[in-house]
This record gives structure tokens, sequence and C-alpha cells, in this order.
């Protein structure tokens, strides 16, 4: 459960903008109050629901701007509904778990969400999180059309086409996608099959390896940059938005 001592922590540096709306997913009345009390003292406003279906509901008439999503929920489990937001709408998924393994974590990004929390939690963490998602979505929407900047790696997406340093780099249509993936996404976790998904696509088998030898060889034509792409133990990929040295 949330850790009920946090109940009233001590406000983070920077207020929430005004108007973001979370809607918070859990069946634990407790759980909710705490939630939604916290998140309100940072100035979300801020929307309950105790069962996935009437979630949903809410979803369809009011989209929010994030939703922090418990898996054990009853009506539609949460990760039937997180695959069934994503399918539909672009919106900044937390996943929250009461499980210790990492299987249901893996499953969560699999599906779409953008993090998770396992209970026991604190507000102040959660509340985190929430800022980091936020972020990346409105930063990635911002951006869509234009061009993307990572430290010495620039991709002009228009033109397709990808610098370092102001140097031309000759990547593959498969190499191009991942890193155009990565970039719109800095600092998600992707599993190798949600990569082999957004990438190579559903109707196209290949295995496992064939996403590791393709970040190997996206890795080598990286330069410094490379080591922004690392590996996620136990789950996949990751695209770091501090270069190696720290740098924006």
């Amino acid at each position: 459960m949330v850790q009920k001592g946090m109940i009233n922590p001590e406000k983070t540096e920077t207020a929430a903008p005004s108007g973001i709306r979370i809607l918070v997913v859990d069946d634990e009345e407790d759980i909710l109050n705490i939630i939604r009390f916290n998140l309100e003292e940072e100035g979300f406003i801020v929307s309950t629901s105790d069962n996935g279906l009437d979630a949903w509901n809410k979803v369809e008439r009011s989209l929010p701007d994030a939703i922090v999503l418990d898996l054990m929920i009853p009506g539609m489990n949460g990760m039937d509904l997180c695959k069934k937001i994503k399918s539909k709408y672009s919106v900044p998924i937390v996943m929250v778990t009461a499980r210790a393994g990492e299987t249901d974590a893996v499953l969560g990004l699999e599906l779409g969400a953008d993090d998770y929390i396992r209970k026991p939690f604190s507000p102040r963490e959660l509340i985190a999180r929430l800022r980091v998602v936020l972020r990346r979505h409105s930063t990635a929407t911002e951006s869509l059309e234009g061009s993307l900047s990572l430290g010495h790696l620039h991709m002009n997406r228009a033109a397709h086409r990808v610098t370092l340093e102001g140097k031309p780099v000759d990547l593959t249509l498969i190499e191009y996608k991942l890193l155009k993936l990565f970039m719109e996404n800095p600092d998600i976790a992707f599993t190798r099959d949600r990569l082999l998904d957004r990438v190579w696509g559903r109707d196209v088998y290949v295995s496992d390896r064939t996403v590791d030898v393709n970040i190997k060889r996206l890795r080598e034509k990286l330069g410094e940059e490379r080591e922004r792409l690392e590996t996620v133990r136990g789950i996949g990929y990751r695209f770091r938005a501090d270069g190696p040295a720290g740098q924006a």
C-alpha cells in the first residue's frame, strides 16, 4: 500500500502547472484518498475510479493528462485497461503493482505503460514519476513534426536525416526507426517485444536476437553518444536523456 506516513510530505519544489488533470484508478479507498490528497496539494486536478469499466468510461468522457493505474482492479484489470487506452489515446500511464516480481512490470511496459511503481510507495515518489512522464509526453508532442536533438545527436524527421556533431550518420531504415523511437521517448525502457512491435511491425516475424544485433550496429554508429543507449537488465533498452558526461 501507499506509505501512509507520507500522507502530507514536504511539497516538491515546483508546483504542478495549472489545469493538469490526473485520473487515479485503485480499488482501495484509503489509497485513493491518500494519493488524491497529495496530488491536489501539488496543484493537480484529480479524479478517481475504483474499477476498470468506470475508469474507461471516464477516459472516454474526458481524457486526462495522465493516469495512475493499479494493476489489480475489478471490472477490467489494469493490464487490459492499459492496452485498451493505449490503443486509442496517447496519454501517459504510470502502472502500480503490489507484486514483487518483474513480470508484471515488463508486461505493463509492453502494453504501453510509460512507467511503473511498486507498492508500498510514498506519494512524493509517485508525484516525481508523474512529473517525469508528463514532461516526456509534452516534449514529444511539441516536437512531433520538427527536429530532435540530444547532446551532439540531431535528427531531422522531415528530411529523414541524422547528424552527429554536424556530420551525417549513415543508418539503415531499421536503425533510423529505432533511433527515432528512442529519441522521441528518452528515458523510457522498451522491452524487445515492444521494439519488435513498434519498429518491425506486428505482421513481421523476427527474433529477439534481431533486435540485439540492430541495437549493437546502431551503437557503433553513435560515436560518443553510444552510452545513451543502455541495456536495462531484465527488460530491454533505454535511451538516456543525459549523455555520458551528463550533458543534455
